[in-house]
């Protein structure tokens, strides 16, 4: 079980100093940090600790600057820092040696010795970081890792260094302001660096030598005193669709005896690069779309319908890993049209596919809001483009769940279409705001085809049309048994045959309910079963009061 340890100078029971912290800390204890300056040096050696800012990126520092030492130091053990103002003097910021690193939200400063160092087979990630001011950026030697949406700036020397056989992945990040190379590979580095952005360095953007073989892939080149990228002799590679500007000529500089293979491309202008384009992509709880996508999964039938949202949310989902590539990204509407017979669970999966939103960074994460015609539809003119943008501005940053949507496209009584009013006001909010609320229009589909003509742009509007068909017998005997489990009944011997013969029985026009049909008569057998137990003249035992028997659901259904 993870053990939270507190660190703050003048609370009651709290830890004075991080160090503190750290030498009570045993595995996968959480340090979390209230917001101060903290002037020392930490070491975490054979453990695996998380040291998080309690209240949020840049409430934390700490600073190392007058001594000799590491701000942190990291031995055979396993380290996270998450949201810290990290700062060194003339030693490195983080030392990692055969240890495993995460880095997230950090900012990190050093006088003269580099912001992160790692070495002897470590494992890092580095995600959403920020060095500025360093000699070095990042030095790696003999590790794999990940660097990704990260910014390296006015460093003395190089950005980053990797070396001695490392191997690790520098994905869509900024390497600017650099005295001497952006990347400088050697002794038989093999980066893969793409989508990243580097500009302004005093030689090389990127430099190979010492048998090294790094994949440059679409990453832009600018503003170098040097050749955007120089290979030396007895080095290969590749350089794929890599952009240069304003560099030094040849832009690509092959030496003798080097044999990389470079292929040519042009970026879209859309394109984005570096650091950039990390941050255009919103960050996703990938936990919680999954535990989404398994609630989603667990509801009774509607095979179609959730193929329909699985399909939508992969979309999104491409489109997040295209925007956080630099690649572009079309516009894609999140309305939809849930179109189908009553109680067919347009409800909970309008509410789950608002969630799936959110967890994908695609909706800020908003209320649920559910509304019908009288709360859109006013008494007079004016009144109810009113009404509709209180509705919308009220469900902003979620869904807005337009129930029996069709019902705006009638006309009620002599006076003014004020449903029409209603529609047209939708159409132009859900345009101007479309990637702020997601609406959704429910309702049965021949009513919806009209609805959809009601406005030249309505249809536009929406993304798609999904479907809900009616619930079979044997799916609505499952609706049962699971309402049934819920509030601890049992069904006796018997009963689930007589739920499906009833429920084959039953006429599927225009008003069959589905899930209500389900509902309503399990509301009958539970008076059915209360009316037979207090009439019985004694106490009922507990297994009675839990049993539902066949004569409960023919009381019910009246046979």
């Amino acid at each position: 079980m993870t053990r939270t340890l507190l660190v703050s100078p003048d609370q009651p029971g709290a830890y004075p100093t991080i160090g503190d912290a750290l030498a009570a800390a045993s595995d996968d204890t959480v340090v979390s940090v209230t917001p101060g300056t903290y002037y020392e040096a930490l070491f975490v050696n054979d453990r695996a600790v998380t040291v998080v800012a309690a209240q949020g990126a840049g409430t934390v520092t700490v600073d190392a600057s007058s001594g000799v030492y590491p701000t942190v130091s990291c031995n055979s053990g396993r380290l996270e820092l998450r949201d810290l103002v990290l700062k060194a003097g003339d030693a490195p910021v983080v030392v990692v040696d055969r240890a495993t690193l995460t880095l997230t939200g950090c900012e990190l400063s050093a006088g003269f010795g580099a912001a992160v160092q790692v070495a002897g087979r470590s494992e890092f990630t580095l995600t959403r970081c920020r060095v500025t001011g360093a000699r070095y950026g990042l030095v790696v030697e003999d590790s794999d890792g990940t660097v990704e949406g990260c910014e390296f700036s006015d460093l003395s020397e190089d950005g980053i260094i990797v070396r001695i056989g490392a191997a690790p992945t520098i994905r869509t990040s900024t390497i600017t302001r650099c005295g001497n190379r952006g990347v400088y590979v050697y002794q038989y580095g093999r980066p893969t660096i793409e989508a990243c952005d580097i500009s302004q360095t005093g030689h090389a953007g990127v430099a190979v030598v010492h048998q090294s073989a790094p994949v440059l892939r679409r990453c832009r080149i600018r503003d170098t005193r040097g050749p955007a990228v120089s290979f030396a002799r007895g080095c290969s590679g590749t350089v794929e669709e890599c952009t240069t500007e304003n560099t030094a000529l040849p832009a690509i500089d092959v030496a003798e005896g080097a044999t990389p293979t470079v292929v040519t491309g042009t970026a879209s202008r859309a394109a984005t690069f570096g650091a950039a384009a990390a941050q255009a992509a919103p960050q996703q709880d990938t936990a919680r779309v999954e535990k989404l996508l398994a609630e989603l999964d667990a509801m009774v039938g509607l095979e179609s319908v959730k193929e329909e949202v699985r399909g939508l949310i992969d979309e999104i989902q491409v489109n997040e890993w295209r925007r956080s590539a630099g690649l572009p990204v079309g516009t894609v509407s999140h309305h939809l049209i849930f179109a189908g017979a009553p109680g067919t669970g347009k409800t909970t999966v309008a509410r789950i596919y608002g969630e799936l939103l959110a967890a994908l960074g695609a909706l800020p994460g908003g209320a649920f809001r559910e509304v019908s015609r009288r709360d859109l539809v006013g008494q007079y003119l004016g009144h109810t483009a009113e009404k509709t943008a209180a509705a919308f501005d009220a469900a902003r940053g979620g869904v807005l769940f337009v129930d029996e949507a069709y019902t705006l496209s009638r006309s009620f009584g002599s006076g003014g279409d004020f449903g029409q009013e209603a529609i047209d006001t939708l159409v132009k909010l859900m345009e101007d705001h479309r990637d702020e609320v997601a609406v959704i229009a429910a309702g049965y589909t021949g009513e919806m085809l009209q609805f959809l003509d009601a406005n030249p742009g309505l249809a536009s509007r929406f993304a798609k049309t999904v479907e809900f068909g009616n619930y079979s017998p044997e799916q609505l005997v499952v609706i049962v048994e699971r309402m049934a489990a819920g509030d601890e009944y049992l069904l006796a011997d018997g009963v689930a045959l007589v739920l499906l013969a009833h429920f084959g029985s039953i006429e599927r026009d225009q008003n069959f309910g589905n899930a209500r049909e389900a509902r309503k008569l399990f509301e009958g057998v539970r008076k059915a079963q209360a009316q037979r137990l207090r009439q019985s003249g004694q106490r009922p035992s507990l297994d009675e009061l839990r049993t539902v028997t066949v004569g409960d659901v023919r009381a019910a259904i009246g046979r």
